[in-house]
Formats: structure tokens, C-alpha cells, sequence
């Protein structure tokens, strides 16, 4: 996994579930600012539903603090767009099915489900400044409680 202060690689292109509309951008394009980059694993699971709702729940007070939200599976583009509408999640889903914003952190982890290996994201979350910057890194995600680890996070970082 990639450090605190390193510049992450961030130029390549992504599907986006951003406004209601879908729309292919560089990712680089999306951190306008702070940005918390949050990666979970699938839209309509268990966890990964719970930290995303954190997310949403906490999102008025993350944005109040300048810190923009981007959460990051291999979910598609359709997929995001209703699990957004059915949660009401105002903040931008990003598409990655090839794991690019995983491999740019170095985060890319061999997991077993079912008797089954395959390579997988950590369920971590980045804090990058408008450069691409990592400012900070939560490599484990309490999803029932992500929306406040991120906050106390913006407190540590100024």
C-alpha cells in the first residue's frame, strides 16, 4: 500500500455514477480539492451497503469541512445510479471493474470466497489533496462507523 505523501497515478479513465447521469472521466478529474476516496466491495451487500450509508449519513459535515466523497467499487455505472437512487447517496460512485484505483494504491490483496482465490481491493479509504497527493489512509474501514472515522480523520489533518 501506497504511504502518506506519496503522489498517486491516478490519470485513467472510469465510469461514473455522478448527478443521476453516466459519464466515462479520468479519474484524476474527480479530486477537485480534499477528496476521501472510499473503496468498497459491491452495491447491495451487508457491509459494503452499511459504509456507504455511513458515508451518506455523515456527508453534510464531511462537505462542510472541504473534503469532497468518491466511493469506489466494480459495481457498473447502472448499478451505482440505482443503489444512489434507492439510498439517496449524493456523492459521486465511481465504476473500476479492473481494480485501476487498487492498483494505483498498491492495495490490490489476494482474498478466498468459496473456495475460490482471486485478487481483490482492500475495504480502505484515502484522503488526496488536488494533486493526487495521499494526505492520509484508512486502511481499515469500520463500515458501520466510516463516516465518523472520516470525520475524526479531517480533524487530525487540519
Amino acid at each position: 500500500m501506497k504511504a502518506v505523501g506519496e503522489v498517486l497515478q491516478l490519470e485513467f479513465e472510469v465510469r461514473v455514477a455522478e448527478g443521476g447521469e453516466k459519464r466515462a472521466k479520468q479519474f484524476d478529474d474527480l479530486i477537485d480539492g480534499l477528496t476521501l476516496i472510499s473503496v468498497y466491495m459491491r452495491n447491495n451487500t451487508g457491509s459494503c451497503d452499511k459504509q456507504m450509508l455511513s458515508l451518506a449519513k455523515e456527508a453534510p459535515q464531511i462537505l462542510e469541512r472541504g473534503c469532497s466523497i468518491i466511493g469506489v467499487s466494480k459495481d457498473t455505472v447502472g448499478s451505482h445510479l440505482k443503489f444512489a437512487v434507492r439510498h439517496a447517496i449524493g456523492f459521486t460512485l465511481v465504476s473500476d471493474p479492473d481494480h485501476l484505483f487498487a492498483q494505483a494504491t498498491d492495495s490490490l490483496v489476494e482474498k478466498k470466497m468459496y473456495g475460490r482465490t482471486f485478487l481483490g481491493p482492500t475495504r480502505s479509504a484515502y484522503l488526496v489533496d488536488r494533486g493526487g497527493r495521499l494526505v492520509a489512509i484508512c486502511e481499515k474501514v469500520d463500515p458501520a462507523n466510516h463516516g465518523q472515522q472520516v470525520l475524526s480523520q479531517l480533524e487530525t489533518v487540519g
